[in-house]
C-alpha cells in the first residue's frame, strides 16, 4: 500500500542556514503519525512544505502517491486538511455559522457541517458565538474546517499547544480515534514527547532538521529499556559473580543492598539470576527501568542532533 507521505531527500536552507536537512520521510495509510522534536527543529517548515506553502530547497514530496508540483497541488490539497497555525475565524458568528462560510470557499456541501461537529464533540456548541469559546473548543473548531471535505490526510501542527489539561486530554482522544472515525490518515507534530504515546502508533523524531528515528511506536521499546535494579541478600556475594561475568554494576550509597545493572537482553538478565542464586547471594527484588519519550530523545542525541 502506497504511503500517505513521502519525502525524498528534502531540504530547505534560509540564507544559509539549513531547517530541514535531507529528509526521507515515510507516512503510512490509515495511522497518527507523530512528528516529534523540539522547538525549532524544523517540523513546522517540513509541514508548511507538506502543503506547498513553502518551495524546498532541495529534494521532493509525494502526497497520496503523487509528486507535489504546481500543477497538481490545488487537486492534492483538496485532498488534505491541515491546522498549520492558531485557528482563525470570526468571533462574532456561530460555529456553524463559520463553518457554513468555510464549506462554500472550499465547495463542499453544507450538509457536511453535521459530521464535522459531531467528530470534533461539538454539536451541542455548535450555535454558540466563537468569541463564547475556550481555546480547546477553538482548536476543536479549526480541526472541524479541516475535516470539511473528507480529506484523506489531516496535519496538524501542536494542536494541543497552550491548552490546559482537561484540554489536552479530550484533544488527544479526538486525535487518536480520528483514523477510524474519519478514514483520514494523521501527521501531528508536537514538542511535548511524552503527551504523543497515548495517541500515534508511528513516530518521526527530529532535531535540527534532521530526522533521528522513523517507525512504530512499539520499536521505540528497543530505545525504551533502561537499567536493572538487582536487590540481593549479600552484595559483596552478588558483586563477586558480576564481576566474574564481566558486568559492571553501581551500588547505591542508600541501599547498600540494591545494585543498578545496564541494561541487558531478557535471556542474559534470566541467566544471571539464576547464577546469582546458585552463588548464595539470593536475590530478593528485580526492576526494569523504562524511559519515557523524553529520556529516549535525549538517548538519541547528543545535543548536536546525531544519533547517540
Amino acid at each position: 500500500m502506497k504511503p500517505v507521505i513521502e519525502t525524498h531527500g528534502l531540504c530547505k536552507s534560509y540564507g544559509g542556514r539549513t531547517v530541514v536537512d535531507h529528509l526521507d520521510l515515510t507516512v503510512p495509510q490509515g495511522c497518527v503519525y507523530g512528528f516529534l522534536g523540539p522547538n525549532g527543529a524544523g517540523k513546522s517548515t517540513t509541514m508548511k512544505m507538506l502543503l506547498g506553502l513553502v518551495h524546498p530547497t532541495g529534494g521532493s514530496v509525494e502526497l497520496l502517491g503523487h509528486t507535489l508540483n504546481e500543477e497538481n497541488r490545488i487537486g492534492l490539497l483538496r485532498q488534505t486538511g491541515s491546522l498549520i497555525e492558531s485557528p482563525s475565524g470570526y468571533l462574532h458568528l456561530t460555529a456553524r455559522e463559520n463553518l457554513a462560510i468555510a464549506a462554500d470557499l472550499k465547495g463542499v456541501e453544507r450538509r457536511d457541517i453535521d459530521r464535522v461537529l459531531d467528530v470534533v464533540h461539538l454539536t451541542s456548541a455548535a450555535n454558540r458565538k466563537v468569541g463564547q469559546y475556550s481555546l480547546g473548543m477553538k482548536q476543536r473548531l479549526g480541526i472541524a474546517t479541516a475535516l470539511l471535505g473528507s480529506p484523506k490526510l489531516l496535519i496538524l501542527d501542536e494542536p494541543t499547544n497552550g491548552l490546559d489539561p482537561a484540554g489536552i486530554q479530550e484533544m488527544r482522544s479526538l486525535i487518536a480515534a480520528m483514523p477510524e472515525s474519519t478514514g483520514a490518515t494523521v501527521l501531528i507534530s508536537s514538542h511535548l514527547l511524552g503527551e504523543m504515546e497515548q495517541m500515534v502508533s508511528q513516530v518521526g523524531i527530529l532535531n535540527h532538521g534532521k530526522l533521528l528515528f522513523e517507525g512504530p511506536l512499539a520499536a521505540l521499546q528497543r530505545h525504551a529499556r533502561g537499567g536493572v535494579l538487582l536487590r540481593v541478600l549479600d552484595a559483596q556475594r552478588a558483586a563477586a559473580v558480576l564481576q566474574a561475568q564481566g558486568i559492571r554494576a553501581v551500588t547505591r550509597p542508600v541501599q547498600p543492598d540494591t545494585l543498578e545493572l545496564p541494561p541487558m537482553p531478557d535471556e542474559a538478565l534470566a541467566a544471571l539470576v539464576g547464577a546469582l542464586a546458585g552463588s548464595g547471594a539470593g536475590v530478593v527484588g528485580l526492576t526494569s527501568q523504562t524511559k519515557n519519550l523524553e529520556e529516549i530523545f535525549l538517548s538519541l542525541t547528543k545535543g548536536d542532533g546525531e544519533v547517540a
